[in-house]
């Protein structure tokens, strides 16, 4: 089977596996909006006792986050440098998380229907093929089951913000982390979760909290949003 990855993704965040847990580098960002994207998750779908699928997990950060709610997390990446970080963090926080060195297409042809919940968060825009990977999402989730998904909307504010803003100006993430092309319109995602056999139960939008500080969920959707999405029940 072919592999749906970019050589050069998987090493820009091989080299930077062993800050992933580095709460003050640049992986920062996902630290910040983790809790924001647990509770999202877990105000539409059970979690504790479930199977539930972290596809592009990376480092581990929101694996770990599922598991602590007591759900039965599979972790899965091409990045091999992040999962060995990954193992040894939840070895650590004392988490039985299962990371695996596996596509989510491989995955879906070896347990179709295998998972209660899947999420695939701020990892599409970083594969070639990001139609197939929802293909594979909607193939791994049992019937009734939930499929979580976060990644950047394409327009001219996004690459301000997003890219110019975030990569150049603030330094919050490292130069070359995202490529505009590459970025997705939320009618793109919605298309091809239907086309998956997948039905959209929600579109939010992620926003800074300007008074509070931090994160919070918004209904504008103009750069980075979530799509909550449910296979229909046999």
């Amino acid at each position: 089977m072919q592999t749906n990855s970019d050589s050069a993704e998987l090493n820009k965040f091989a080299d930077a596996a062993h800050r992933w847990w580095d709460l003050d580098g640049e992986f920062k960002p996902l630290h910040d909006i983790n809790p924001l994207r647990l509770q999202w998750i877990a105000s539409h779908a059970a979690l504790a006792g479930r199977q539930v699928l972290d596809i592009g997990c990376g480092g581990g950060i929101l694996s770990e986050s599922l598991a602590a709610r007591g759900a039965q997390v599979t972790g899965i990446d091409l990045a091999e440098r992040a999962l060995k970080v990954a193992r040894m963090h939840a070895m650590e926080a004392g988490l039985g998380v299962n990371y695996e060195l596996i596509s989510a297409e491989q995955l879906a042809a070896e347990r179709p229907a295998g998972f209660d919940v899947v999420c695939c968060m701020e990892m599409l825009e970083h594969v070639p093929d990001p139609a197939s990977v929802v293909r594979a999402a909607g193939r791994l989730v049992r019937p009734g089951g939930w499929v979580f998904f976060s990644t950047i909307n394409r327009n001219l504010k996004s690459f301000a913000l997003a890219i110019v803003g975030a990569e150049y100006l603030l330094g919050l993430l490292a130069r070359g982390t995202h490529e505009y092309a590459r970025f997705i319109r939320p009618s793109e995602l919605a298309a091809w979760a239907r086309s998956a056999g997948l039905d959209t139960v929600e579109l939010r939008g992620l926003e800074p909290d300007l008074l509070r500080g931090g994160w919070r969920m918004g209904a504008r959707v103009d750069v980075n949003y979530f799509l909550a999405c449910r296979r229909e029940a046999e």
